[in-house]
């Protein structure tokens, strides 16, 4: 303890100014894992302050000031050891500060500490509770323990100090101004103030001698007084024992009036229990007779039974005190409302079944011939008919919940069988509507698809305002409408089968009946027709993808026919058929992702097919062919502007324009083919590190072999092959596409490159041998706008 102590003094409070007074070793009650140090230091220097400093220990065993309080703000001291040497203790500032002591020693120590510094410094303001007189008023511990000599002599002189009041102070002022001269001679200004406190000790005396008779006197008076309040006393005696008798009586009368004012709070509070079970427990003769006859025949006959219904239920309903059914009378008045109301739910049961079942056993209306729109028959007549009840379904539902769950039952049972035979003469209807336009121009799959909804949507409302269902109206309606799945179903084989791709129609039908529901406020048919329907999309889903799958691989099995010169290709021109299709379909779909997938697909399909030509029977250059293609799938994908074939667009691009290159290149061969092979060999040679100017010792590439293949070329040979491969390749390039002025312009340029490096060949390896070609440049320039003018 003297090394933390020490510790504490050098590194924490000596640089700070602060004489340390008691220190204990604490940590969060409940919590023994960080231990801190609670210190009581004071200033040195005056006036004096007490201070509560809260001390850590960190890593590095370096002492750190966490917190600081004064202990002027100090208010609660809670010792909390009465019975037991508890640990805990309490420190209560602006908030309760809860700590654990590391020994009870420590603890006692502590508490004494702040207990002399509270009547020391802080006139006793903090309240002590649950601390032993000894620990507060013993004196405190030896401190040779924990402390030097110096350190208790620095304790008792602060112990010992006490200010000088101001007034003191002046005086002591007033007397050195007085005896200024004699200040400065210590040994005179003693000897001064000796002679002055004999002569007022002198004074003192003479004035103690000269009061005594007036002490004497002033004692005198104090006898009478005490004689006289003697007397006084006496007197005060005798008025209490006359006043004993009359508190007695007033004792009395308090209490007769008590008992007379709960004789009074006793009848009023009876009188209001007697009202409260009359006015409550009350019901009038005209609801009674109303709820015994159950007479539910006419509109203003069913308001009656619902008012009277409402109004037992309010009586029926009322919380009473237990002991009041004991009550004879109550006790006949609840009996009477309890068969009321079974007499009247059995009543209104018979009477709900018996519409139940009318409604069940009415007949479908047969089909019209011919047909040209689809309808399902209304139910409006039956929903007006059930509506009235919806107040009773509800008292129903409440006062009997036992026979409210079973009238579901018997709704779906009944009413099932009449959606039975709509359902299944609705889907007939649709199918012969659907076959009838099989050979129009569209086909009405929206309308047949969409058309159940409704009907299932006026159910719901049926069920949800006359039988006041939640949760169990799903279930109901699967129940109803049993056969609507198998019935769909039926109808999207029927589709499938009049038109190869129906299952877009269906599709986007479906899709946007979905979003429909969830945007719509009624979830309960939801929940229902979200099942339902949820399980078409994902048949019509696998339709559409097998469908998809179908159509690709015919793309990617098609052959080329026999006779196919050029042109587009009966893959792409399926592709876009498709796609023209898909887009009209979807036009105003809200989700397209099953589309987008199905493009991407049948898109990959057709560059495979498009690909797949360079192995083809074809009677033209294949490069040509999918160059065309390619441009035309660039074309179509630029007008129809697909977001998911974006990538596929920028291939076709690429790919038309790599292929165009190669049919350039290929034909660009045949004009000057033995002076093309010719300089290929001249560049092969450099290629294989025969120096440029060594070439034309090679005997195959001598200026003798070159001057012989040019003389082979002369301008109008040129001018009249350029012309003979115009018209090949206007023969051959379908006219649809309009590729011919592009390539033959990318022709021009390719030619062009080919005649500036066969010059520069010249130059290079025939340096100084005055060879050059028959024709220049500008003849090459004039050659193709003649062309081009002509052919215009």
């Amino acid at each position: 303890m003297a090394s933390l102590w020490s510790s504490l003094e050098k590194d924490v409070f000596n640089p700070q100014k602060k004489r340390l007074l008691e220190t204990i070793r604490v940590w969060k009650t409940g919590k023994k894992k960080k231990m801190s140090i609670l210190c009581v230091v004071v200033d040195t220097f005056r006036p004096m302050q007490p201070f509560l400093v809260k001390v850590k220990v960190d890593r590095g065993e370096q002492y750190k000031i966490a917190y600081r309080w004064p202990l002027a703000e100090l208010k609660l001291v809670d010792g909390k050891t009465l019975n037991q040497a508890s640990l805990d203790f309490d420190l209560q500032f602006d908030k309760v500060y809860k700590w654990t002591a590391s020994s009870f020693d420590e603890k006692k120590t502590f508490i004494r500490c702040l207990w002399k510094l509270n009547h020391r410094f802080l006139a006793s303001s903090v309240t002590f509770v649950n601390v032993p007189s000894c620990a507060a008023e013993g004196r405190q511990r030896s401190q040779e323990d924990r402390k030097d000599t110096e350190e208790t002599e620095s304790q008792e002189e602060l112990s010992a100090y006490q200010e000088m009041t101001p007034k003191e102070a002046a005086d002591v002022l007033k007397l050195m101004e007085e005896y200024e001269p004699l200040v400065n001679n210590s040994v005179a200004f003693a000897e001064q103030l000796s002679n002055d406190l004999q002569v007022l000790d002198e004074a003192n005396l003479r004035a103690i001698i000269s009061s005594e008779k007036r002490v004497t006197q002033l004692m005198s008076s104090i006898d009478e007084a005490l004689a006289e309040v003697a007397r006084v006393e006496e007197t005060l005696q005798i008025y209490d024992e006359l006043l004993g008798s009359v508190k007695q009586e007033m004792d009395h009368i308090y209490q007769e009036n008590s008992l007379l004012h709960r004789i009074n709070s006793n009848k009023t509070r009876l009188m209001d229990e007697i009202l409260f079970l009359t006015t409550h427990l009350n019901l009038s003769r005209e609801h009674c007779d109303a709820l015994s006859r159950a007479d539910l025949s006419s509109p203003s006959k069913v308001k009656a039974c619902i008012a009277a219904a409402e109004a037992l239920s309010g009586c029926m309903n009322i919380q009473i005190q237990p002991g009041y059914r004991k009550m004879q009378s109550v006790a006949e008045q609840l009996i009477m409302f309890e068969t009321l109301k079974q007499n009247f739910e059995n009543a209104f049961i018979g009477h709900i079944t018996s519409i139940f079942e009318l409604q069940g056993n009415a007949q479908v209306p047969a089909l019209g011939q011919p047909i040209d729109k689809l309808s399902a028959p209304s139910h409006g007549h039956h929903h007006k008919e059930l509506v009235p009840y919806t107040p009773l379904m509800a008292w129903l539902r409440n006062a009997n919940p036992v026979l409210f769950c079973d009238l579901p039952k018997v709704y779906a049972q009944n009413l099932s069988r009449l959606y039975d035979r709509e359902i299944k003469a609705f889907f007939e209807q649709a199918k012969t509507f659907l076959l009838g336009r099989r050979k129009g121009r569209r086909f009405g799959f929206d309308e047949v698809l969409r058309e159940p909804h409704p009907r299932s949507s006026l159910t719901f409302h049926l069920l949800s305002c006359s039988l006041g269902l939640e949760e169990p109206t799903t279930r109901l309606l699967s129940e109803i409408f049993g056969c609507l799945e198998s019935e769909l179903r039926g109808f999207l084989d029927v589709c499938n089968k009049v038109h190869p791709f129906s299952c877009l129609q269906v599709l986007v039908t479906l899709s946007d009946s979905i979003f429909e529901m969830w945007g719509s406020s009624s979830a309960l048919p939801s929940s229902f027709l979200n099942t339902l329907l949820g399980n078409m999309l994902l048949l019509a889903k696998s339709s559409f993808n097998k469908s998809i799958g179908t159509l690709c691989k015919e793309i990617e099995e098609a052959k080329m026919p026999s006779k196919m010169k050029g042109g587009i290709l009966p893959s792409v021109s399926r592709f876009e058929e498709f796609v023209n299709l898909s887009e009209e379909v979807f036009r105003t779909a809200r989700r397209r992702g099953e589309l987008d997938k199905a493009h991407l697909r049948l898109a990959g399909s057709v560059f495979s097919s498009i690909n797949s030509l360079s192995s083809a029977n074809l009677k033209v250059n294949t490069d040509m062919v999918m160059m065309e293609n390619f441009h035309h799938i660039h074309c179509f994908l630029c007008k129809k502007k697909i977001h998911c074939l974006e990538g596929k667009k920028r291939e076709a691009k690429q790919r038309y324009s790599e292929h165009m290159e190669k049919y350039v290149i290929k034909y660009l061969g045949q004009p000057l083919e033995k002076l093309n092979h010719f300089f290929e060999g001249v560049k092969a040679r450099v290629a294989q590190g025969v120096k440029e100017e060594e070439v034309s010792f090679q005997l195959a590439y001598s200026k003798q072999e070159l001057r012989k293949v040019i003389e082979k070329y002369p301008g109008k040979e040129v001018k009249r092959a350029l012309e003979t491969l115009y018209r090949k390749i206007h023969k051959y390039l379908s006219p649809e596409e309009n590729l011919l002025p592009v390539v033959w312009h990318a022709m021009e340029q390719e030619f062009i490159r080919q005649y500036q490096e066969f010059e520069d060949l010249i130059q290079r390896c025939y340096a100084g041998s005055g060879i050059a070609m028959d024709f220049t440049m500008e003849d090459l320039l004039s050659y193709f706008n003649s062309i081009t003018l002509s052919n215009m």
